[in-house]
């Protein structure tokens, strides 16, 4: 034990606190800016590679899918080789696969770069929350998951704008290109300015990982071909049933193997059930509005890549403006009460949304629904994080990390199955009119759903009763670091 001590210890290094949250957000922007920055560019890749709603879902859900399969994997493998290795193996993985899916001759090749780059995502992603948090002091925790909250939420805020200008500017190759030069760069820093650290040093949970992968890829295959294929298809119905199958599978092995990927203990703890469900169905409502949306100004209210992603920007750049306010007010008067006002706010602006779509609504008639949802974002993010880390174990610090990761992750890629099934069960892009047909009662799905995310959260003890609880986990990370400084 005593050589991950010094390991840790070694967390201290000298500007270790102020170049960790830097290349940690850096490294977050692009794993989630490539969730969202295709959204923009979806038309466009269409006309280039062709492809029909399925195959544009799939370069979207190849990333979301990959990405959330294999970021308890990423978690766990951080712990075991470390984890500042792993963040460089996790960087390269992205930064090549970024010049593939650049190069992609057609669609297939398009989506098969984009599974490879959420493969690197994953290994990268989890790393940046326990490396930020073991280079940052207790006390300054909420401040540094304030900043690494708000640089996500600038990811995802300017995902569209970002793949709409250059999509437009340049070509939709240059949105992959991006990620090339930033990875090229993280990677020096990370080497010099992060220290290794590792987990507890457990085994691999190979079985668990095999469970989950084909669980998670099995329903959202389903999901994803369930409008092209019809409901009762034999390889939708299969992917449905055996995915379900294999996840049941995945909950009862977890409870009984020694040192499972996942452990169903963590689920005891109301704060850790109640965060994780709340931030699964925030996604699950948010992606798919978004990937609509982005859809819908382009092709009936016939905005530019550009103008599309500008207009979405009062509800995307929010995080910006508000994440770090939210995140000084969760550490005053504790994060349940910040994230559930987010959420019902984002719940709010996508009903108002639903109610005012038309063939050509104005700009103005849109803009209190974008602001709204933008505000209850941005009070979502950076209190979530600062939740899931408190609500366990120092040393449970990146299982729970990579748990609530893939979540999101899964709830962002079965968001965007689920409203593209009832947008295409409804309506379609035959007509104006059929756009907004199907949009309407997928925007009502979205909000149904984060209002559902913001009765979860509400299940999270209030702030007195976890402090009772954490105070012995919190202290853990501050002796590592006092040994080292003293």
């Amino acid at each position: 034990m005593s050589h991950h001590t010094d390991q840790n210890a070694r967390a201290a290094r000298p500007g270790g606190a102020v170049w960790a949250p830097v290349i940690t957000s850096v490294a977050g922007f692009m794993a989630a800016l490539d969730n969202l920055v295709v959204t923009t560019a979806l038309p466009s890749i269409r006309e280039d590679l062709g492809g029909a709603l399925h195959d544009l879902e799939w370069t979207v859900s190849a990333y979301t899918l990959t990405f959330a399969v294999l970021l308890m994997f990423g978690a766990a493998l951080g712990d075991r080789f470390g984890r500042r290795r792993l963040f460089l193996v996790g960087i390269s993985i992205f930064t090549v696969a970024s010049a593939a899916a650049a190069l992609a001759p057609g669609i297939d090749s398009l989506i098969a770069a984009r599974a490879v780059q959420g493969a690197g995502a994953a290994i990268m992603m989890p790393l940046t929350l326990t490396l930020l948090t073991a280079a940052v002091p207790a006390a300054k925790r909420g401040m540094a998951y304030g900043i690494w909250g708000a640089v996500n939420g600038l990811a995802i805020a300017s995902g569209p704008l970002i793949g709409g200008s250059l999509t437009e500017h340049i070509s939709w190759q240059w949105i992959f290109w991006l990620n090339v030069p930033l990875g090229i760069a993280l990677l020096p820093l990370a080497r010099l300015r992060l220290a290794e650290s590792y987990g507890t040093g457990a085994r691999l949970d190979i079985p668990g990982t095999l469970l989950a992968s084909g669980g998670l890829f099995g329903i959202v295959y389903g999901l994803v071909r369930g409008p092209a294929d019809g409901w009762t298809g034999r390889l939708v119905l299969t992917g449905l049933f055996a995915g379900g199958a294999l996840l049941v599978g995945f909950v009862i092995y977890s409870t009984r193997a020694k040192n499972p990927m996942l452990p169903m203990r963590l689920f005891r703890s109301r704060a850790f059930s109640g965060i994780n469900a709340a931030s699964m169905l925030m996604f699950l409502g948010m992606f798919g509005s978004i990937f609509l949306l982005s859809q819908y100004m382009q092709g009936v209210l016939g905005y530019s890549p550009t103008e599309a992603g500008l207009r979405m920007l009062p509800w995307t750049g929010m995080p910006m403006l508000v994440a770090p306010i939210a995140g000084i007010l969760a550490d005053r008067i504790g994060g349940r009460p910040v994230v559930a006002t987010g959420l019902f706010l984002q719940a709010a602006g996508l009903a108002y949304m639903a109610s005012v779509v038309t063939v050509d609504v104005s700009y103005a008639a849109q803009l209190p629904g974008l602001i709204i949802s933008g505000v209850g974002m941005a009070l979502f993010f950076a209190p979530a994080s600062h939740l899931v880390m408190s609500s366990v174990r120092a040393s449970e610090q990146g299982v729970a990390s990579g748990a609530n990761n893939a979540l999101r992750e899964v709830g962002g890629a079965l968001g965007i199955a689920v409203m593209a099934s009832i947008f295409s069960a409804q309506g379609g892009y035959e007509t104006g009119q059929s756009f907004v047909d199907g949009l309407r009662p997928a925007l009502v799905t979205g909000a149904t759903v984060v209002a559902l995310a913001g009765v979860a959260a509400l299940i999270i003890p209030s702030r007195r009763r976890a402090e009772a609880a954490e105070n012995p986990a919190e202290q853990a990370p501050e002796r590592v670091l006092e040994t080292a400084a003293g």
